[in-house]
Order: structure tokens, then sequence, then C-alpha cells
């Protein structure tokens, strides 16, 4: 079971190794790159260009989490979307290269991403 599990991140890793060659954030359109785990879902945008985030938004944190009961859902994903997406235009982030992170585009990733372009973001 063990090799099972270190394919899978090397297929996960390698996937993402592929996404980053082409998304690249810069000062004007910065990368939102999106994180999943099985029990949370985390946000952040990025510049590329001096590796410092910007802003963050994940559903482990209480200002963002409220009152859902787990941060695993569809749910969570699009109240860290709606944050992230709020965060993102106080700070003057209004257009962002959107970073998946290796998984395919459906679902919780989906639902952060659709929610984060609703409440503004454009990518």
């Amino acid at each position: 079971m063990a090799d099972k599990n270190k394919l899978k991140q090397k297929r996960l890793d390698r996937r993402r190794t592929h996404v980053r060659k082409n998304v690249f954030g810069t000062v004007e359109r910065p990368r939102l790159s999106v994180y999943r785990s099985s029990k949370h879902i985390y946000a952040q945008v990025i510049d590329d260009m001096t590796g410092k985030t910007l802003v963050a938004a994940a559903s482990t944190s209480t200002q963002v989490r409220g009152e859902l009961k787990t941060g695993a859902n569809l749910k969570a994903a699009v109240v860290v979307g709606t944050a992230i997406a709020q965060r993102a235009k106080a700070a003057g982030i209004v257009a962002v290269a959107f970073d998946r992170g290796g998984r395919m585009y459906h679902g919780r990733v989906k639902a952060l991403a659709d929610a984060a372009r609703k409440a503004g973001l454009k990518f």
C-alpha cells in the first residue's frame, strides 16, 4: 500500500510541475494557488517575481470557516473562494493566473474557482 501512495504522490508532483511550467505570477497578474487536502482547502495569491504571498485564505481559519462543519466539502471551497477574492480585491488585485496545483479542475477546486470569479477576480 505504501508503494501505491508513493506512486500517486509522484504522479501528482509530475502534474504539478507541468502546470507550474506554464503558470507564473507577476506583479500585475499574481498566481492564485490552490491546495486541496483530504480535510481542508487552501488558497493563496503569490507574486512569483518576489516570492511573496500577497493574500491567503483557508478552511482552517476561524474567520473563513464560520459555521461550516468541515473544510472538506464544496461549501467550504465556495467560502474560501469568496474570501480569497475579497482579500485580493482589498489588496488591489483584480486579475490572477489560476494554479490548480496538479489536481483536476472539478469538484472542490472548480467550486473555489467559480466562487472567486463570482466575487470579482478575473482569470
